[in-house]
């Protein structure tokens, strides 16, 4: 590290991170989406083949992974609007981020069996 950079490469960078990657993540969902609901325009037997791959067990993952990113991307801009605003938002963002990380826990956790019960019962049976 250069001397006198105040930036160490700590929580606050990998919030940083994480922030930009999900929101391309994001992205990149909803510029698939909009081609493939686009596609029942152009053929609409292709669109159903498309919708059909949509219900296999990766891409199920796939869309845990999307809750994931959304919802992980939804608290931390929560948490980077606080630090923003907040007068005192800078001092306290060490905890807020770990406190977004703790419910973004608690969330995924929540949404595992409902988001993935279709892949859960294809693997393990009903």
């Amino acid at each position: 590290m250069p001397a006198g950079t105040l930036y160490r490469g700590r929580e606050g960078m990998w919030s940083w991170v994480a922030h930009r990657v999900t929101g391309v993540l994001i992205f990149f969902f909803l510029f698939v989406h909009v081609l493939d609901t686009a596609l029942v325009r152009v053929s609409p037997e292709a669109y159903d083949e498309v919708v059909a791959t949509y219900k296999t067990p990766l891409v199920n993952v796939m869309e845990y992974g999307l809750v994931a990113a959304i919802l992980f991307h939804a608290l931390n801009g929560l948490r980077v609007i606080a630090v923003d605003f907040w007068s005192k938002g800078a001092r306290y963002q060490k905890q807020m981020l770990w406190s977004v990380v703790t419910i973004w826990l608690v969330l995924m956790a929540g949404a595992f069996y409902p988001v993935l019960q279709h892949t859960l019962r294809t693997l393990f049976g009903s």
